[in-house]
């Protein structure tokens, strides 16, 4: 299974394994940035209101695009020590990249929301969408934050995966919804023709299309960048 792109990979996944969600007039929370184009597939088939949620991964020293933790937007850290460990991460190293990618978490909350509050998970069915998970770590990171929020149903919804990170993620949200786990994930992008970067702008511009689409249901009530 190959998706053209991530709004291909949006538009399967609803079809393939969310519909019924629609039912629970659902929350839809796309993970910045490369989650958000999947996610709003995700919302305007299901008629739901679409927000974003930025969870930076801690990238390992030399291998910046492997996770070795987590942190959103709250300061909910998740860190895998074994990997870590083994990816030669002192904690003075992990404290400094946990203070880093603070600084940047607070940068996309600022641009992305511009002072608009979050869409309030109390008591909702919240739908997660990222476009692949490899550690699963960020998508751990999200279902934690959300639970924190209040979230009555948390439910983590990704185009590919692997099988350790779908297992991962079965511990603690109600349910993964993953089209396609391949025997071997090596890397997310394999699994796309188009896997180009995701920008602000297109974080921007797929917000503001969903938010034209709804009537703008409660926020959390609280400003920018706060929880």
């Amino acid at each position: 299974m190959v998706f053209d792109d991530r709004r291909d990979a949006g538009r399967r996944l609803a079809a393939g394994g969310l519909t019924s969600f629609a039912e629970e007039s659902p929350f839809v929370f796309g993970l910045a940035r490369g989650g958000v184009p999947v996610a709003a597939e995700v919302a305007a088939a299901l008629g739901a209101p679409l927000d974003v949620l930025v969870v930076r991964k801690l990238g390992a020293p030399r291998q910046p695009e492997l996770a070795v933790g987590a942190i959103a937007e709250d300061g909910t850290v998740v860190v895998d020590v074994d990997m870590a460990r083994r990816a030669g991460m002192s904690q003075a190293r992990l404290e400094r990249t946990v203070d880093r990618e603070t600084q940047e978490v607070r940068r996309r909350v600022e641009r992305y929301r511009a002072g608009r509050p979050r869409l309030d998970a109390r008591d909702r069915t919240v739908i997660v969408v990222d476009d692949g998970l490899a550690t699963g770590l960020t998508d751990l990171a999200a279902v934690r934050f959300l639970r924190g929020c209040g979230a009555h149903r948390v439910v983590v919804a990704v185009p590919v995966g692997s099988q350790q990170a779908a297992a991962l993620l079965r511990q603690e949200a109600d349910e993964v919804v993953c089209l396609w786990i391949p025997e071997e994930l090596q890397s997310v992008g394999q699994w796309y023709r188009d896997f180009s970067p995701t920008s602000d702008e297109e974080v921007l511009e797929s917000l503001a299309m969903a938010a034209s689409r709804s009537p703008g249901p409660a926020s959390d009530g609280g400003t920018s960048g706060q929880s």
